[in-house]
């Protein structure tokens, strides 16, 4: 649906041109890793869309939710190296709008 898109494809090489926010462990941290966060963004986001699209089926959702895990293992993936770690403050900036732009990929999914 949207994990094999040119969009989200432009959204991970997005993602790895701006690598060296993850690489950097300075600055304020709360206790949440990194993992915690992109998790919680997801399925927030998730939960948005389906609250603005009621009348999607259970396979619909289904879809979405395979979707939404394809999304967390290949942020996972790519952020290895801090996935563990404790997140910045400007890392979970960074994290808050880029799944808000992969929220704009499932948004598009529905037009």
């Amino acid at each position: 649906m949207i994990v094999n898109t040119e969009g989200y494809h432009s959204l991970i090489e997005y993602l790895t041109e701006n690598l060296a926010i993850f690489a950097n462990q300075q600055g304020d941290t709360g206790e949440e890793t990194v993992e915690d966060i992109v998790t919680d963004l997801v399925a927030s986001n998730l939960m948005t869309v389906f609250a603005q699209n009621p009348e999607l089926e259970s396979e619909m959702r289904f879809t979405l939710l395979r979707e939404a895990d394809a999304v967390v293992a290949d942020l996972g993936e790519v952020l290895a190296s801090a996935w563990v770690q404790k997140a910045t403050n400007e890392q979970v900036m960074f994290l808050d709008d880029y799944i808000g732009l992969i929220k704009n990929l499932f948004d598009s999914a529905f037009r």
